[in-house]
């Protein structure tokens, strides 16, 4: 149901008051990993008591209790509320704690209906691809339970798929050593490896960071605990169950840092950041001032930090850049430095691809120059690449979620400097995983269920409260196109639609901003001024016209010469007067000599086409930028902004500044590149043709690929002004609005010509506007219909390992297991095991 204008702003309200206050705890934006908290509740009170009658963190097994969804599982939920595969391993978790201690009796049996019931069916949500740490842990899981006394009875659809599963997680154990993988080492999945490791206390008490944790990781830290009673792993589980007592997170300590930067990214990405900025300003200067005192600190060197402070100063990076925070691209390219970190990467693809995801997008911000972001993009790339060939792959079953390869691969396919913001955070509201914020051990570091539930609910409503207004502007732009005249010209191009969508869609603007018109009705006239003097106007109209334009007055005008000056003249009396109105400044002449600057400009270019004349590069370009007219929409526009414009800005009798020429040239190297075939038929001239008529050994390949050389160059520094404090005297939000004034010519440009097709935009139009986002509906999952097929016959031979788990052993892991072999087809494949194991 859309929401109101005062329920959104009630909405924002109740979010800054509850979650973006300085007082709320970060920890609290974190959603509690059911998985961990598990392990910690297994823990016996006292080891020397046989058995043991009670848990040593009371308060993790009463969250167990008391934290099981009404579907019966535990664990993560996606954005939307449906739950992940990693709450399959969480679950068996939660259901072992309970049992271990005999409570919960009712728990068990619906988390145990959970599990049996849906495990295909998750794995079907998921594509049947399974993440490496899944593959380690998820056996173990299930070993244990059974172990414990769970009896889990699979259905014969899902046999399959965990025999595949285990027989993975024996390759993964016999490829890698155990503390010398790039991976989180293995060793950090301690509560999830087989006896078959056989460890000693000496291998974990090694690998204690000096927070007594193995690895910052709670799960792995509570089995080294009940295999070693180390006291070091004690003082940190009682550290962090002071620290987090509604439940642990997956990691431990997290930082703070990061866990800012995650919100700020996720007010941005969802189109909340207008109604935030001076939280998410607050964010980046504590981080950024955070970023300066630990400038000489050493970058890490095992693969979990290496992943996590990646992704962390690469977040850092973009989000700081782009709020002209002056940023180093060595904050986070050092891993560009060190070979082992990128042979690492290189060869472990699918646990860095998030990360590498991360880097990729922040090399969206470079400026001329940054050699080493041209290199991070392109090693990025073919981390990416690879992951995206690698999950496409129809027996490939071990990769990321399909929701991360559809990122990857919308990020590859489409340049940000191509995508509109709207349908960007459109995109961002409905993808699953958006409530991820980074990745850890064995899932994703989650928003908080709360939270999410709140910033989704106000990123619904904001994006359909946008509608609404944008429905109807839309419905009043058509009004006033057909009242001036230009709905039906009889020639050229109608595109009153396209130049709405394409303002509506990237321009943040208040919900009543009198800006998207203006601008939307400035792009109307031109396109119809354009077509005019391209293909309906003789030499004498135009001239005529164009005088009129000079002088502003419309007498002795007729027929379309007349309806464009009228529209024209209406819509300068306009833009003046809402000047006037904000600032006390009257622009009506500076709008007039932009309009008559653009107006020539067409004219020596209808000149130069009936004459025949072919004029040089610079010439051409001289003329070209101005008419390509995108400074005519950026310039008037900037002069309605809170931030105004100084009147010298635009007045075309001054030097336009360096920020302003850029964007009239990108533009129109941009439409020469897609439209010089169009353009060979109709005798125009082109800076592609004119640059191969100066350069006679050059055939179109050279041609198009200088200009788009050229372009590549000309974006960097855009970007470098729009970005940088004091290259410009523009204020910020008018450097932006040419930021965004390129990226729309970028859309409709960027691998063919989108606004001279009458289809090519409709779907994105649809969305932007008319089609409400499309979240899902979160809903329990049903059990599949049962199997009608032949049970598969199993036998059964019998391996031993006997060494048990004990406190202060040297040998630490164990179990004596029976493993069933699959008779038909599957004879060498592990399936899952019955083991006894000991925790006391």
């Amino acid at each position: 149901m859309e929401l109101s204008h005062v329920s959104i702003h009630a909405l924002i309200k109740e979010i800054k008051d509850e979650i973006l206050s300085d007082y709320i705890d970060p920890y609290s934006f974190v959603s509690p990993s059911a998985y961990d908290t598990a392990w910690l509740a297994m823990i016996p009170a006292d080891s020397n008591s046989q058995p043991c009658s009670a848990p040593m963190f009371k308060d993790c097994l009463d969250w167990v209790l008391n934290n099981q969804t009404e579907e019966g599982y535990w664990g993560e939920r996606d954005a939307h509320g449906n739950p992940t595969i990693e709450s399959l391993p969480a679950t068996l978790a939660c259901l072992i704690a309970l049992k271990k201690w005999n409570v919960g009796i009712e728990n068990v049996e619906r988390g145990l209906t959970f599990i049996q019931a849906n495990v295909e069916k998750l794995q079907k949500r998921n594509h049947n691809r399974f993440p490496r740490w899944f593959t380690i842990v998820f056996p173990e899981m299930i070993e244990f339970a059974r172990t414990i006394g769970l009896q889990i009875d699979f259905s014969n659809h899902s046999q399959k798929l965990l025999i595949d599963i285990f027989s993975e997680r024996q390759k993964i154990f016999k490829i890698e050593e155990l503390t010398d993988s790039p991976y989180p080492l293995l060793l950090s999945y301690l509560e999830a490896l087989p006896s078959f490791y056989a460890i000693n206390e000496e291998d974990i008490t090694m690998h204690l960071s000096d927070d007594g944790s193995l690895f910052q990781s709670p799960s792995a830290t509570a089995r080294a605990f009940m295999a070693t009673g180390n006291k070091q792993c004690l003082a940190y589980l009682q550290s962090l169950v002071r620290r987090c007592g509604n439940g642990v997170p997956p990691t431990y300590p997290m930082d703070e840092d990061l866990i800012k930067l995650g919100l700020a990214n996720q007010l941005e990405r969802l189109g909340l950041a207008d109604h935030f900025t001076q939280q998410i300003e607050d964010i980046l200067t504590q981080v950024y001032r955070n970023y300066n005192k630990q400038e000489s600190l050493a970058k890490p060197s095992h693969g979990t930090s290496i992943a996590t402070q990646l992704y962390k100063d690469s977040l850092a990076f973009r989000l700081l850049r782009m709020h002209g925070y002056n940023m180093s691209p060595w904050s986070f390219c050092w891993f560009l430095n060190n070979q082992e970190v990128l042979d690492h990467i290189g060869k472990n693809n699918e646990y860095f691809s998030s990360v590498m995801l991360n880097v990729y997008r922040a090399t969206d911000l470079m400026f001329p120059g940054e050699y080493e972001l041209e290199e991070a993009r392109s090693f990025s790339r073919k981390v990416l690449e690879k992951v995206a060939s690698e999950g496409n792959r129809d027996d490939d079953h071990f990769t990321k979620s399909l929701n991360l390869q559809k990122m990857i691969e919308h990020e590859l396919s489409l340049p940000w400097v191509a995508r509109l913001d709207h349908l960007e955070h459109r995109s961002w509201i409905e993808e699953n995983d958006m409530n991820a914020l980074w990745a850890g051990k064995t899932s994703f570091h989650r928003f908080s269920s709360l939270m999410n539930e709140k910033l989704v609910q106000l990123a619904v409503g904001d994006y359909e409260f946008r509608q609404s207004i944008y429905k109807n502007e839309m419905a009043e732009l058509k009004s006033w196109c057909l009242k001036r005249g230009l709905t039906d010209m009889g020639f050229g191009r109608e595109k009153t639609m396209y130049c709405y969508f394409a303002i509506s869609a990237s321009l943040s603007l208040p919900y009543d901003s009198v800006i998207r018109m203006m601008v939307a009705k400035s792009a109307i006239l031109i396109t119809v001024a354009d077509d005019f003097f391209d293909m309906e106007g003789s030499l004498n109209e135009l001239n005529i016209l164009t005088d009129a334009v000079k002088r502003w007055d419309g007498d002795g005008l007729s027929g379309h010469g007349k309806t464009i000056f009228d529209a024209l003249d209406d819509l300068v009396r306009e833009t003046a007067g809402k000047h006037l109105q904000q600032q006390g400044t009257d622009i009506k002449g500076y709008l007039q000599q932009i309009w008559y600057e653009t107006f020539a400009s067409w004219l020596v270019e209808a000149k130069w086409s009936k004459s025949g004349y072919l004029p040089l590069l610079d010439e051409y370009l001289g003329t070209g930028m101005t008419s390509i007219a995108a400074h005519t929409l950026v310039l008037p526009a900037s002069c309605l902004l809170k931030s105004s414009l100084p009147n010298s800005k635009i007045n075309p009798a001054a030097e336009y500044e360096t920020v302003t020429k850029l964007v009239m040239l990108i533009p129109r190297l941009l439409n020469d590149i897609q439209s010089y075939q169009k353009e060979i038929e109709d005798g125009k001239m082109n800076y592609v043709l004119l640059y191969m008529k100066e350069n006679p050994e050059a055939d179109i390949n050279d041609s198009i690929a200088f200009v788009r050389d050229l372009l590549d160059k000309k974006r960097k520094e855009l970007l470098k002004h729009v970005l940088t404090e004091g290259l410009s005297d523009l204020p910020e939000a008018s450097r932006h609005l040419h930021l965004s004034c390129m990226k729309v010519f970028q859309m409709f440009f960027n691998s063919s010509n989108r606004y001279d097709s009458n289809t090519e935009m409709l779907q994105d139009i649809q969305k932007a506007i008319y089609i409400p986002p499309d979240i899902g509906i979160s809903k329990p999952l049903m059990p599949l219909p049962p199997d009608s097929g032949p049970k598969k016959e199993f036998r059964t031979i019998t391996s031993h390992f006997v060494q048990p788990v004990k406190y202060h052993s040297k040998r630490i892991i164990g179990y004596q297991a029976s493993l069933p072999i699959a008779r038909r087809g599957y004879a060498s494949m592990l399936t899952t095991p019955n083991f006894r194991m000991s925790f006391a």
